[in-house]
């Protein structure tokens, strides 16, 4: 992805194509990526070909080039589990069954805030991915994934926390992805350089 200068207005590559999505500020949709039903929080982006159908992505995401997120289920307790048993009409064989659509549509994917997704990953239907989370290339998530987790693998497996759990609980209490503009501005040197335990220590207000 060649470096686009963004802004609130979100950017979508001309070659993207999205049907009733909702994209915050600060957001970027890549080239020959395809988004239908989805909301994608501020600051969020998905780089090249990317797939996502019913999902909600949160804030301060990174989903890398080729990922898929909410492959469609086929009917495997049919007697046949092809296309010719819901997409009938296109085999003049009758009505399409819109129960099934219906039902592959509220096999949502919910994706936290500040996760980063690699290349090639596929999380399948109903899968919610925990705020903080990462997901290692080439993973296929079946199951749901804890906060503040690296996950990898065939099926996608934990590897292992990013901070104690502590620290977890500190800074899901911060939220940084709530914080403006101007507050991201005047905290960058601090994001860059500060560890977390010092970071923590300066921002998060503790009740006395």
């Amino acid at each position: 992805m060649v470096d686009q200068k963004l802004s609130e207005t979100p950017f979508i590559h001309p070659t993207a194509k999205l049907s009733d999505c909702t994209l915050g500020a600060w957001t970027e949709v890549g080239a020959y990526t395809t988004m239908s039903r989805t909301t994608m929080g501020d600051y969020s982006y998905i780089v090249e070909y990317g797939d996502v159908v019913d999902s909600k992505i949160g804030k301060l995401c990174s989903i890398a080039r080729n990922v898929r997120i909410n492959p469609g289920n086929h009917p495997t307790w049919r007697v046949t589990q092809h296309h010719l048993s819901y997409r009938s009409e296109n085999y003049d064989l009758g009505e399409d069954d819109i129960t099934f659509f219906a039902w592959r549509k509220r096999q949502n994917v919910s994706i936290g805030h500040d996760v980063w997704i690699g290349h090639g990953v596929v999380v399948l239907p109903g899968v919610t991915i925990g705020h903080g989370s990462v997901v290692a290339a080439g993973a296929v998530v079946s199951k749901d994934v804890p906060n503040y987790t690296i996950v990898g693998g065939v099926p996608a497996a934990p590897i292992r926390r990013r901070f104690t759990q502590k620290q977890e609980d500190d800074l899901l209490q911060l939220a940084i992805w709530n914080w403006d503009h101007m507050k991201l501005r005047s905290a960058l040197v601090d994001i860059r350089k500060m560890n977390i335990e010092a970071f923590i220590d300066k921002y998060l207000e503790r009740s006395e």
